[in-house]
């Protein structure tokens, strides 16, 4: 049987003519379709003709009464088992289905229907077949006179046919059959139609049948799980059909399993759940699975005949309707009456479309599968456990979806190598529809590593961004990341913020309002674009919180990822910081009723004392000598604006031997930054040579004073304070730190 709408699963995309289904040709094809319901009582009449390449019919006209057009296959291949094929191939009248089964008997039923189909042929072209579908316990089956007639009428139509084709008409199938009703009275021994339609009037009944399956399948369209699959059924086929107990059950792994089930049908479920659907112990749904046929029991007698063992579960009329996809068994779809019931062949037809329960079972499951495999593998490359750090505290939380796809969403926190905190969130979106869950988690598990290690290298936030983008890129990957980087001192409460794609982090204050950082956001990681990735630099005022990292979330832009920083009261640790999350993760993590996507949420609570510091910061282009000027005058202007002229000496000593050495050694651009602590004064220089600072007092021979930077300068500097050297990304930060004078309380 096709379903509704859809394509047999017989064949691909029907032949398309140019010329076809002229006007001439569907009249006449109407006519003699309209006349052979008519006459032999059919319920459907269909004319197949043969498409361009001779192998394949297609239905051209289909005439007749609802649901019984609705069943009619539309393309089958000329070598087929069906009757019209039979009928085109042999040249002779072909019968399926009679003398039928009557709804008292027990057993397999293949169809409701019966087809008499008769060839469409002359000595010279064979044209198609023209068949007809009949209910034959309740019409009878066509005698010896009757069959006659059918083959004469199929002899007068291949007389016609031939005419329209020497008058050039192409006697081809056309894009799709056309559909035309044929209604009649019901007939007395049909099932009576409490609830369908209005009895008196022809084919209300019918259309009142498939309203109802058109309902289900539009249901089943929209499900996500199992328990949508059983509700529609519920609903659409038990309600509609009058049971009082439905059973839907599945099978994996050679076991049969209740996936749901409704009505006193406790008994079925038990001696069901988890049985061998392999064993040689015979049951209706084990043998119903393994054949492909419904089975119906309109009295218990009928079934104690066939299963004596039949456990009595307050049922008295069964159906067990098979339910494929693909065509593979998904499982069965059991149905339970109360009283005796006669299945009528409307009834029949309309169980007989459980497939579609089928298709959309498979589908769920299939989606379920992944979903649980995308989300333990999402778990997997996800950190254990987060640094453990004496001056910050973090904790994370990461909530799969509620259903259907899941995984791309990760996080990280990472020791600096110059010190501080790297703060990771990122987010690999198009996990939908359109690519699977797990290919999102892969390319997660990728792009975590790759950032992670650009990190760990000591890369600027913006050089980690740029750098896992060229690498999105060389993964062909048609999926996008989006990416936050923050690195927070903890000891001075600044922080680094680049954005690729990702909201905006989020600033926390004292008094628990919440505003978002104002950055420029990059473009997602994969994304070419003239325009370099940015980093921003915030300083946090004593008591307020920090700008930290966020998650793609469906409903607003928010940034659920957040660094905080103030004097921590006695005993705040990590417990306090998991409640601090708890609390102000909810604006960001609906209830999973509006939640679609997952959501990952970093916080990071940050023991920074004291006032914070103030800072200023330098760029000198690459070899430019007079740079040293410009970095001498920047201190000078600094300590003036801070007060501090007493240490410009000594300071712009140092940033002279620190910056020559870079401008002469590193052969890149050099960065100065100036930072002002109630204790000290901190300058660093950051170039792109990974070489160490190698003071000459430590050579062992002049050969190796050779290569040291400069000669005596950095004598010169560790004399003056304290110094020191760290990997930086591709290059190094140096850096030196003198005291600050203390004042007196009087200011003295």
């Amino acid at each position: 049987m096709s379903s509704i709408g859809g394509q047999n699963a017989e064949g691909s995309a029907r032949s398309a003519h140019p010329s076809a289904n002229s006007e001439a040709l569907n009249k006449l094809l109407f006519s003699a379709i309209r006349q052979a319901v008519v006459e032999f009582d059919a319920v459907a009449g269909i004319a197949y003709l043969l498409e361009d390449d001779g192998e394949w019919l297609s239905a051209a006209v289909i005439g007749g009464t609802p649901p019984a057009v609705f069943n009619m296959p539309e393309r089958m291949p000329l070598h087929g088992p069906r009757a019209s094929a039979l009928a085109c191939r042999t040249g002779r009248t072909a019968v399926i289905g009679e003398p039928g089964v009557r709804p008292d008997d027990v057993g397999a039923v293949r169809a409701p229907y019966a087809v008499v189909a008769v060839p469409l042929a002359d000595p010279d072209h064979r044209y198609g077949a023209l068949a007809v579908s009949r209910i034959p316990w309740r019409d009878g089956v066509l005698g010896e006179d009757q069959r006659q007639r059918f083959r004469q009428m199929g002899a007068d139509l291949t007389r016609e046919l031939a005419a329209l084709a020497a008058g050039g008409t192409s006697i081809r199938p056309g894009r799709q059959p056309l559909i035309f009703p044929v209604f009649k009275p019901r007939s007395p021994l049909t099932e009576p139609a409490t609830r369908w339609g209005l009895p008196d009037v022809p084919g209300s009944a019918g259309l009142s049948w498939i309203y109802q399956v058109l309902k289900l399948a539009d249901e089943l369209n929209s499900v996500v799980t199992p328990h949508g699959v059983v509700e529609a059924a519920r609903s659409r086929m038990m309600g509609t059909l009058g049971a009082q107990s439905l059973v839907v059950t599945v099978v994996a792994d050679g076991r049969l399993w209740v996936v749901g089930h409704s009505g006193p049908a406790s008994k079925v479920v038990r001696q069901l759940h988890g049985s061998s659907a392999v064993s040689n112990r015979a049951t209706p749904v084990a043998d119903v699975l393994r054949g492909s046929d419904p089975y119906f029991f309109p009295r218990r007698a009928d079934l104690l005949t066939a299963y004596p063992d039949a456990q009595d579960d307050g049922n008295r009329a069964w159906a067990h309707l098979p339910m494929r996809a693909s065509g593979h068994p998904v499982g069965v779809c059991s149905l339970g009456w109360a009283e005796h019931r006669l299945f009528g062949a409307e009834a029949q037809a309309v169980m007989m479309m459980a497939d579609s329960l089928g298709q959309a079972l498979e589908r769920v499951l299939l989606s379920e599968g992944e979903h649980a495999l995308a989300k333990s593998l999402q778990r997997r490359l996800l950190p254990r456990a987060l640094s453990d750090l004496p001056e910050v505290v973090t904790t994370a939380r990461y909530l799969p979806a509620p259903s259907g796809s899941s995984g791309g969403d990760w996080y990280d926190v990472v020791a600096l190598p110059s010190g501080g905190i790297g703060l990771v969130i990122g987010d690999v979106e198009g996990h939908s529809i359109e690519s699977h869950s797990i290919e999102s988690s892969v390319v997660m598990g990728q792009m975590r590593s790759a950032v992670l290690a650009y990190v760990s290298e000591g890369h600027s936030p913006e050089a980690v961004l740029t750098r896992a983008s060229t690498m999105l890129t060389q993964l062909e990957s048609e999926l996008l990341t989006t990416c936050c980087v923050v690195y927070l001192n903890a000891a001075d409460g600044t922080a680094e913020v680049a954005l690729a794609g990702h909201p905006a982090p989020l600033i926390r204050g004292p008094d628990g309002g919440v505003e978002t950082l104002d950055t420029l956001i990059g473009v997602p990681l994969g994304v070419p674009s003239p325009v370099p990735y940015r980093a921003f630099e915030a300083t946090l005022s004593a008591g307020s919180c920090t700008p930290t990292a966020s998650a793609r979330h469906t409903g607003p832009t928010w940034s659920p990822v957040q660094a905080e920083y103030w004097p921590p009261p006695a005993g705040r640790g990590p417990t306090t910081a998991w409640r601090t999350l708890r609390t102000v993760s909810r604006p960001w993590c609906p209830p999973p009723p509006e939640r679609r996507d997952d959501v990952a949420l970093l916080f990071a609570l940050c023991a920074g004392t004291g006032p914070q510091p103030r800072a200023d910061r330098m760029e000198i282009q690459r070899h430019d000598l007079h740079g040293v000027k410009a970095a001498r005058e920047f201190v000078r202007d600094c300590l003036k604006s801070w007060e501090l002229e007493a240490l410009t000496d000594d300071l712009e000593l140092m940033a002279s031997e620190v910056v020559t050495n870079a401008l002469t050694h590193a052969d890149s651009y050099v960065e100065l930054r100036l930072r002002l602590y109630p204790d000290r004064i901190r300058l660093e220089v950051r170039d792109t040579d990974v070489t160490p600072p190698l003071p000459s007092s430590l050579s062992a021979c002049e050969e190796e004073n050779a290569q040291a930077e400069h000669g005596r300068g950095l004598i010169i500097v560790d004399a003056l304070g304290e110094w020191g050297s760290s990997p930086s990304g591709r290059g190094k930060v140096v850096w030196c730190e003198i005291a600050v004078p203390q004042r007196s309380p009087d200011g003295g």
